[in-house]
């Protein structure tokens, strides 16, 4: 791993490596060396999970990855750091523009599935605060990051959702690990599931109800 001395860098680092994070006093500018930095560090952490997809057509995406650590970031500095930046929220946090595909799905992932949590200290800190709805919003375009967090999910397309082979078995693999009874109790998914626990359904999940429908 590179050596670094910037709080950004740091705090991803910190956050892959052991579920914690610093919370550092101040904002400051992410310059474009740690951008490219975080860059090489998630390629590097995409491809050590890539040999859990038993699939090598999916690539990294960059773009979204170093997109999503930024929205991290600045989630969690803005969580306590909020004078004078309620007009910058835009910058601070921007929409990603470019295509949603399974490899900016998963590549934004590896900082995202962390974001539920800042999620739920800023719900209990202030249910009304503005970046609560940029960040909620964003969970509900990268669901996949949020499984297992509340989240209205009941406009999907579940079959076109998870047309990809890969990322289907990546969706059911972390529903099954999250316990996420509300998308496993979706119709569609929970015979996806069923089909796949086969006579071993008990074992993986004996708690889970069989939906009919």
């Amino acid at each position: 791993m590179m050596e670094n001395k910037s709080s950004f860098l740091d705090t991803i680092f910190q956050l892959r490596k052991d579920g914690s994070m610093t919370i550092f006093s101040d904002l400051k500018t992410i310059s474009e060396k740690e951008e490219k930095d975080a860059e090489i560090y998630f390629e590097s952490e995409f491809e050590k999970e890539r040999l859990g997809f038993l699939s090598d057509q999916i690539a990294f995406d960059k773009k979204a990855a170093v997109w999503a650590a930024k929205v991290l970031y600045h989630s969690a500095q803005l969580y306590l750091i909020r004078k004078d930046t309620s007009k910058n929220l835009d910058q601070l946090i921007p929409h990603f523009n470019e295509k949603q595909d399974v490899s900016a799905i998963l590549s934004a992932d590896l900082s995202l599935r962390f974001l539920p949590q800042i999620v739920v200290a800023l719900r209990v800190a202030d249910p009304e605060d503005i970046l609560l709805k940029i960040l909620e919003g964003i969970l509900l375009k990268y669901h996949y990051s949020g499984v297992g967090f509340d989240l209205n999910l009941e406009n999907i397309n579940w079959e076109v959702e998870l047309q990809d082979k890969t990322y289907r078995k990546l969706y059911l693999e972390r529903i099954v690990e999250k316990k996420a009874y509300q998308l496993a109790e979706i119709p569609y998914i929970n015979h996806l599931l069923i089909a796949e626990f086969g006579i071993y359904k008990d074992v993986f999940w004996k708690e889970l109800k069989i939906v009919n429908k």
